[in-house]
C-alpha cells in the first residue's frame, strides 16, 4: 500500500496556513460577503484561504491536479487535491464558530477519484481530524500528539444518536416522510450541521448522519475520515464515497437502516 505520510504531513502545513487566514478574519467588521449564482454566501475570508492552499500546491505539487470550491479545477492526472476553503460559510459570516477548512488527496482509481489523505481543521472550535487511507483516522493538536478514533457500537437504531443539518433539502427532495420517521425512531437527534456530524461519527459520539445534496469537495476529506475511524460512507443511493451529490454516514452497524428509513423503505 502507498505511504501517504509525506502528503499528509503537507495537508496538515495548508491546513496551518488556512486556519491563520480564516481565524485573522473571523468576527472581522469588514468582512467582505457576495452571493454566488447559487444564492450561497462566499467572504473574502474564502477566497485569500483557498487561493493560499493553491499557491502552496503548485509550488510543492506541481504536478498534481486541484479542485476547489471557489476556483473550479485546475491540471489533470490520476492524483487530485480537493479543497473547501469554508465549509460552514454561513455560520462563518455569522460568526457561529462551526465551520473548517476541508483539504483533500484523491487518486484516481476503480469508480473513479478517491479519497486517500483527509484533513478537517476547525480552528475556532480548536479541533483537527485527519486520515490517510491504510493509516486509521485520528484527531489532535498535530500528527504527533493524537488519539485514534474509532466509530461506536450501537447496534440498535432506538439507541441512535442522529444528527442532520436542516430540513430543506429533504423537503425539495421528497424525502422529508422518510426524515421525519427517522427521527422518530432514533433516541435523540441534532442538527450540528455541515463537517461536524461526520467527526462526530467518526469519533463514536453520534452513530448516523445524513445530507440531502453536497458537492465533492464537502464529502473528499470528511469520507475518509470516517472510513479509516471504521465506518460507512456513502450516498443515500449506497454508492461507496463521496460520488453522490449527498451522503450518509454511520458506524457501519445501522448504515442499512439508516439509508431504509431516507429512502422510505421502512
Amino acid at each position: 500500500m502507498p505511504d501517504y505520510h509525506d502528503d499528509l504531513r503537507l495537508a496538515h502545513v495548508l491546513a496551518d496556513a488556512a486556519d491563520a487566514q480564516t481565524m485573522d478574519r473571523f468576527k472581522a467588521l469588514d468582512l467582505k460577503v457576495e452571493t454566488k449564482p447559487d444564492m450561497t454566501p462566499v467572504s473574502e475570508a474564502d477566497k485569500a484561504a483557498e487561493e493560499l492552499i493553491r499557491t502552496s500546491l503548485k509550488r510543492t505539487r506541481p504536478r498534481d491536479a486541484i479542485l476547489g470550491e471557489e476556483y473550479g479545477v485546475e491540471g489533470t492526472g490520476p492524483r487530485r487535491w480537493v479543497i473547501d476553503p469554508i465549509d460552514g460559510t454561513k455560520n462563518y459570516v455569522r460568526g457561529v464558530p462551526v465551520w473548517a477548512t476541508l483539504i483533500s488527496l484523491m487518486e484516481a482509481g476503480e469508480g473513479g477519484y478517491q479519497p486517500v489523505v483527509g484533513v478537517v481543521s476547525a480552528p475556532a472550535l480548536g479541533r483537527r481530524w485527519w486520515a490517510a487511507k491504510g493509516g486509521g483516522a485520528y484527531t489532535g493538536r498535530s500528527l504527533t500528539s493524537a488519539s485514534r478514533l474509532s466509530v461506536s457500537k450501537v447496534s440498535r437504531v432506538e439507541d441512535a444518536s442522529f444528527a442532520y443539518s436542516s430540513l430543506t433539502g429533504w423537503e425539495e427532495q421528497g424525502r422529508l416522510d422518510g426524515f421525519m420517521d427517522l427521527t422518530r425512531a432514533v433516541w435523540r437527534t441534532r442538527a450540528y450541521g455541515d463537517f461536524w456530524p461526520y467527526m462526530m461519527v467518526a469519533e463514536g459520539a453520534v452513530d448516523i448522519c445524513a445530507e440531502p445534496e453536497l458537492s465533492l469537495w464537502d464529502m473528499a476529506a470528511t469520507a475518509i475520515v470516517v472510513t479509516e475511524a471504521g465506518g460507512t460512507f456513502t450516498g443515500l443511493d449506497g454508492r461507496p464515497g463521496p460520488h453522490s451529490g449527498n451522503a450518509a454516514a454511520s458506524n457501519g452497524l445501522l448504515h442499512d437502516e439508516l439509508l431504509g428509513h431516507l429512502n422510505q423503505r421502512y
